[in-house]
């Protein structure tokens, strides 16, 4: 199969062209220095050219502080350039996989979201990503969208990698411990993309892993991991925090976990809990 992965520098996007080409697959990764989507008007032909089977869309902009005040490059990036990806995928025939994200909701609904649930973002970020989807779907109304959540992998920059960081050059952390989502392995996206690419799937499906957590779980889980896998630790206490204590220019959802059921019924294997694959990566990362 070919396959055409935008945003191949990116975490999600280097696990995909990694997971993919070691299947076997004809996989080409492009990013900002093969392809400027937040600056040129060709993006939809040049997309076309590759003639790919499948294109997976894993270009964003993802700084969701900045985006605050970079709201025309982030809406350019995040729903311009991804109707110029659909726009392409529909001129060479190609399927098309747009991955998005939970921040398109709000956090105000204490139950899981479906993947019907209208956006009502906090943030530009968010807004942007909302506009995307809707933007894909218009020009191309077989395309999939796959929503993820709080990702983190062995590539790029995450919160997982963050904490590992400052594990090693602080005696103490604060993190935040009133957010409530769902920590999301690269690894386990990619395998889920393949699932859903292998049942040639359209519309909107929600994964992450099992489980839920704040912002504190997380770190909490990766100091109980790290010494034993051996990670530099220095760190002796981390703090909990509420978010109202770590200021930030955009808002974030309170409560963002997202609903599998949808994509559950097409998996044949069950998915993993958060912690496990968060302790899967570790290892495969640890020095």
């Amino acid at each position: 199969m070919k396959i055409l992965v935008t945003g191949a520098r990116g975490q999600l996007g280097r696990e995909a062209v990694l997971a993919f080409t070691a299947q076997g697959h004809d996989v080409t990764g492009i990013d900002q220095a093969e392809l400027n989507l937040a600056g040129s008007s060709d993006v939809a032909d040049a997309i076309a050219a590759y003639k790919a089977d499948w294109i997976i869309n894993c270009a964003a902009y993802t700084q969701v502080d900045r985006a605050e005040e970079e709201a025309e490059l982030a809406f350019a990036v995040n729903r311009d350039a991804a109707r110029a990806v659909a726009q392409g995928a529909r001129q060479s025939h190609s399927r098309l996989l747009h991955v998005s994200t939970d921040f398109i909701f709000g956090g105000k609904q204490a139950t899981p979201y479906r993947e019907d649930d209208k956006g009502d973002a906090l943030s530009v970020y968010g807004q942007s990503k909302w506009e995307g989807e809707q933007a894909v779907m218009a020009a191309l109304p077989q395309a999939l969208i796959l929503r993820t959540a709080w990702v983190y992998g062995a590539h790029g920059n995450n919160f997982a990698k963050t904490m590992l960081r400052l594990m090693a050059e602080r005696d103490e952390i604060k993190v935040v411990d009133d957010q409530i989502g769902t920590p999301t392995w690269t690894a386990d996206i990619v395998r889920a993309m393949q699932a859903l690419m292998e049942s040639n799937a359209d519309g909107t499906y929600h994964f992450t892993n099992e489980g839920v957590a704040s912002w504190y779980d997380l770190a909490d889980e990766i100091l109980s991991a790290a010494p034993a896998l051996g990670y530099p630790v220095k760190v002796q206490r981390i703090l909990p925090i509420p978010g109202s204590q770590w200021p930030c220019a955009a808002q974030r959802p309170a409560y963002s976990v997202l609903g599998k059921e949808k994509i559950r019924q097409l998996l044949t294997y069950n998915i993993p809990h958060w912690r496990q694959s968060l302790h899967s990566m570790l290892k495969g990362s640890a020095p």
